[in-house]
């Protein structure tokens, strides 16, 4: 009757048995202390219980070496586990330097996918096992939760920010994708299926699985550069009105405030959509704010054409 039942959803990334061997590891810890407290407890309880009413406890005097065991046991207990989970938790937020990026946009109710090489898709994500895959999210209206419990990896999609996880397949097959935060009547319809296929089937996926016309991020995002008129004021020098962007992403950058950031995937986001929250050093605020002109699609391909010349340093611009 329960052949199919499943405690545990399948390990089928390379962080899942991290994150199992944490979870099991924890339960194990306070399963085994509970249980001494427990037996200890019943024990005394019945050795040194009094069946007349009459018996006076004897005066304690105390035992250093047994206040010294049960404060440094867990003690040191607890930092082993503190420190076990932060080398957990670093792996998981922090991906790999060669990893596959995607962009994912959460609306009620469903999730919707660009691939770097302009396919898209809707609560469907195709990848290729053996292949570090990261997903950067945002949301158009409410707080969702991008949740893929087969490779131990969630994290909220905030509207107005860039969220991301990382993940490194391992099995091929389909695994479920849900929205794990309350958003709305339909919550529970805000799902999807991960695709885990071979690298040539991934390959041929690319190859003919939904290309847009519009061609790859890169190119909807360059063409867009000069539809928004951005060539005009981001000069590949910094002679234009607007700082350079060549090179710009990973970047630090210094603000007119004496501050500086790091020119990541949110802060070119906040610098298209919110212009005036930040302004760069030596630079007047001069360029229009996007929001509401722009869609996180529009965004996305922007950020990948500013991030793609890294190398190809034949255009301008930073954000300000």
């Amino acid at each position: 009757m329960l052949s199919g039942f499943q405690l545990f959803p399948t390990q089928a990334s390379t962080l899942a048995p991290e994150v199992d061997n944490l979870y099991f590891g924890v339960l194990s810890i306070t399963a085994l202390f509970a249980i001494i407290v427990v037996v200890c407890v019943t024990f005394f309880a019945i050795k040194y219980r009094d069946r007349t009413g009459d018996k006076v406890g004897a005066p304690i005097t105390g035992s250093v070496p047994l206040e010294l065991g049960w404060s440094l046991i867990p003690f040191f207990t607890a930092i082993g586990i503190f420190v076990w989970a932060s080398v957990v938790f670093f792996h998981i937020v922090r991906a790999p330097d060669q990893t596959l990026e995607i962009y994912s946009t959460g609306k009620r109710w469903m999730w919707s996918f660009q691939h770097i090489d302009g396919q898209r898709e809707i609560n469907e994500l195709h990848v290729a096992v053996g292949r570090a895959m990261r997903v950067v999210f945002t949301s158009e209206d409410v707080l969702h939760d991008l949740f893929i419990p087969a490779f131990r990896v969630k994290a909220d999609a905030v509207p107005g920010r860039y969220s991301a996880i990382w993940f490194e397949p391992t099995r091929v097959g389909e695994y479920h994708l849900f929205c794990a935060e309350y958003c709305g009547t339909k919550h529970s319809g805000m799902i999807g299926t991960v695709y885990v296929m071979e690298e040539a089937d991934y390959q041929a996926w690319l190859s003919g699985g939904g290309a847009t016309a519009g061609g790859s991020l890169v190119q909807r995002g360059e063409a867009l550069f000069t539809q928004l008129a951005c060539v005009t004021c981001h000069l590949p020098d910094g002679s234009g009105r607007g700082p350079s962007l060549t090179g710009l992403y990973g970047s630090q950058v210094t603000l007119d405030s004496g501050a500086v950031v790091t020119a990541d995937e949110s802060y070119l986001r906040e610098s298209i959509l919110n212009s005036k929250a930040k302004t760069v050093k030596g630079y007047e605020h001069v360029m229009p704010t996007f929001q509401g002109l722009i869609n996180e699609d529009g965004v996305a391909a922007l950020i990948e054409y500013i991030k793609s010349l890294q190398a190809a340093g034949t255009r301008a611009g930073s954000t300000q």
